[in-house]
């Protein structure tokens, strides 16, 4: 999940009428891990683990990716789904971490399940989900249905979008990873489809940041923030041990630099210091993708659906929200968004 900023950053609450007519590029990794972690077996016997079809395929991520897309769309959003690419290699030892929790807990779902408690389950089957390539290509597939932009990126999902965001091809990036400010994002949304959802105690709702009010705020250059993140800890470095946000700030503001308060510590600088620095200020990022919005072929949606088990009801229930709204033409072959 990145760095988190929180208490460096001031936020606007936002509704999503506020994003009508704006192109917003989506994180799609942490999404899809969210669609399978929430839309899963439940119930006295369900084994917690996605949802499948009849022939054993996982379809949770799809029905999330369909739903959202639907509501975006009908919302007025201009959605372009970012999948992330190839991990930097600096972010190897944060990868194996996660593929080794995911290992223990489907040790323990299997565990359980071979015992009948299905509660606990319940419990592991929602930390051993995957997300494989083949899930990947297949969400690419429907959302490109939909007529909507989607599209690996070079690496980092939130970081092609940063990129993008700063060229101007689109206008906000939506993650609940901080790092796109980083990344040189002039705007993040987080909580992007929440509107008054409590989570462990506190109301949740989508909130827009503003990169030059962070660093207007904080006193801080771009590099300088970059610099920031790296002493408190990210994806690809673990931080300096001691150094939080206010104290890594007042370190920035005396010293200006990693080196100069590495030197005034007398601790050793941060190792792969200038790459970390490199992957934040010029990301790699993929050109050349088709941005606008296609016509809908309901007829071969439909059947793409339906040859994975979606119901009827599902189906016509998302593309009603079209309809609804004029985005799409009663003859069904065809939808027009205009925008």
């Amino acid at each position: 999940m990145g760095c988190n900023l929180r208490d460096l950053a001031e936020s606007e609450v936002i509704d999503i009428a506020d994003l009508a007519g704006k192109r917003v590029g989506i994180d799609s990794f942490l999404v899809a891990f969210q669609f399978l972690t929430s839309i899963r077996a439940r119930g006295a016997t369900g084994d917690g683990g996605p949802l499948k079809d009849g022939k054993g395929r996982t379809v949770s991520h799809l029905m999330g990716f369909f739903d959202r897309a639907t509501t975006l769309l009908a919302a007025g959003v201009i959605p372009v789904f970012i999948f992330d690419g190839k991990h930097p290699e600096l972010k190897a030892e944060t990868i194996a971490k996660r593929s080794q929790s995911r290992r223990d807990a489907q040790e323990k779902w299997d565990q359980a399940l071979a015992e009948g408690d299905y509660p606990e389950a319940q419990k592991w089957g929602q930390r051993a989900v995957r997300y494989t390539p083949e899930m990947v290509e297949e969400s690419i597939e429907m959302l490109r249905l939909l007529g909507v932009p989607a599209f690996r990126a070079a690496a980092e999902g939130e970081g092609q979008a940063a990129v993008m965001a700063a060229a101007g091809l689109i206008d906000v990036v939506a993650t609940q990873d901080w790092d796109a400010l980083l990344y040189g994002s002039p705007v993040l949304v987080r909580n992007l489809m929440s509107v008054g959802s409590k989570r462990m105690g506190r109301v949740i709702r989508a909130e827009k940041i503003i990169l030059a009010d962070v660093l207007d705020k904080n006193q801080l250059s771009r590099e300088q923030l970059v610099d920031l993140a790296i002493m408190i800890g990210t994806d690809f470095h673990p931080g300096i041990r001691g150094i939080g946000p206010k104290t890594g700030l007042k370190l920035i503001h005396r010293h200006l630099t990693i080196e100069k308060v590495c030197e005034f510590k007398e601790i050793a600088v941060p190792e792969n210091l200038a790459e970390i620095r490199e992957l934040f200020l010029n990301h790699p990022a993929t050109t050349g993708h088709d941005l606008e919005l296609k016509p809908i072929d309901t007829d071969a949606l439909k059947a793409w659906l339906e040859e994975r088990d979606f119901s009827e009801r599902r189906i016509e229930r998302n593309l009603a929200k079209l309809n609804n709204t004029s985005q799409m033409r009663k003859t069904g072959q065809a939808s027009l968004f205009d925008y």
